[in-house]
C-alpha cells in the first residue's frame, strides 16, 4: 500500500513537472515573440491597429512625405537608412541639403510617437501643427520640440534659458523635466500629445511638460520671448496643422513614426 501511494505520489510530481515545463516554455515563447514583435521596427502590432494607430513611414519608402513649401519630397539631403529616413550631414546649419519635410496629412488632435537618433554634436526638430506660407521656415509658425546631442559642446546646450534649448525642450520656451535624453548615436522616443490646445511632451517614456495653446499664460511667454521679433503672430498657433522634421545641417534618423488621432 506504501509503495503504491510513492509510485502515484512520483507520477504526480512528474505530471506536474512536464505541465509546468509546458507551461514555462510556452510563456518563454510567447515572452520572445513578444520581444519580436515589439523590436520589429516600423510597424503597428494588433493592439495599436485596434486602438487606431496609423503608421507614417513604412521603413522603405518616402510614401506620404514631402518636403516643405514643396510638392515632392527632396531630391537631395533625406534619404532611407537602414530602416529610417535619415537626414544627411551637410555643415549649413538649417541651410541643409533638402530642407525641412512634412507628412503630406493635417492633423487636429493627436498622438504621435517616432524614434530618434542624433549625431554627435547635432540638431534638429519635430515640429507640430505647421503652416506652409511661402517663403517662410517651417518654425515661423509651428511649437518645435528639440532634437539635440545634450552629451556635445553644441551651443544650444548652454543658450537660452534652463536647458530650454536642450533635447525635449519645447524650443527656446519650456525646458523638459526630467531632461532624460540619450547621447548621440543612441534611438530616443518622443511622444507629442495634442487635445484641444493642451499639450504634453514625453521622452523615454516619462512625461516631461504640459503647456496650454491660446491661453493667456501662452501669450505671454511668446510675448516675453524672441518669438515675436520674426512672427508678431507666432503666438496664434494653429488649431490643424503638418507634423515636419527638420534639416538643421546634421545627420539625425527618425524610425517608427505613428499616429493616432484623438
Amino acid at each position: 500500500m506504501k509503495q503504491k501511494n510513492i509510485l502515484i505520489f512520483i507520477s504526480a510530481l512528474l505530471i506536474g513537472g512536464l505541465a509546468a515545463c509546458t507551461s514555462s516554455g510556452k510563456k518563454d515563447s510567447e515572452a520572445e515573440s513578444a520581444e519580436e514583435v515589439k523590436a520589429t521596427p516600423n510597424t503597428l502590432s494588433d493592439q495599436e491597429k485596434e486602438e487606431g494607430w496609423m503608421l507614417l513611414f513604412d521603413g522603405e519608402t518616402t510614401e506620404g512625405w514631402r518636403g516643405y513649401n514643396m510638392e515632392a519630397f527632396p531630391d537631395t539631403g533625406w534619404a532611407i537608412e537602414n530602416g529610417a529616413i535619415k537626414c544627411s550631414e551637410s555643415g549649413m546649419g538649417e541651410a541643409g541639403f533638402g530642407g525641412d519635410i512634412i507628412y503630406d496629412k493635417k492633423f487636429t488632435n493627436f498622438h504621435l510617437k517616432l524614434d530618434w537618433m542624433i549625431s554627435e554634436g547635432g540638431n534638429s526638430g519635430i515640429f507640430f501643427l505647421v503652416q506652409e506660407i511661402p517663403d517662410k521656415n517651417i518654425w515661423y509658425t509651428a511649437p518645435e520640440y528639440q532634437i539635440l546631442d545634450n552629451c556635445s559642446n553644441h551651443i544650444d546646450n548652454t543658450l537660452g534659458v534652463n536647458g530650454n534649448r536642450r533635447a525635449g525642450s519645447l524650443y527656446d520656451l519650456i525646458p523638459p523635466e526630467p531632461q532624460n535624453a540619450k547621447c548621440a548615436d543612441e534611438w530616443n522616443q518622443s511622444e507629442i500629445i495634442v487635445y484641444e490646445g493642451t499639450v504634453v511632451f514625453r521622452m523615454n517614456g516619462e512625461n516631461t511638460m504640459e503647456f496650454h495653446l491660446w491661453t493667456d499664460e501662452w501669450n505671454k511667454m511668446i510675448e516675453e520671448s524672441k518669438f515675436p521679433d520674426f512672427n508678431p503672430d507666432f503666438a496664434r498657433v494653429a488649431k490643424t496643422g503638418y507634423i515636419g522634421l527638420q534639416d538643421h545641417g546634421h545627420a539625425v534618423w527618425f524610425q517608427n513614426i505613428k499616429i493616432k488621432e484623438l
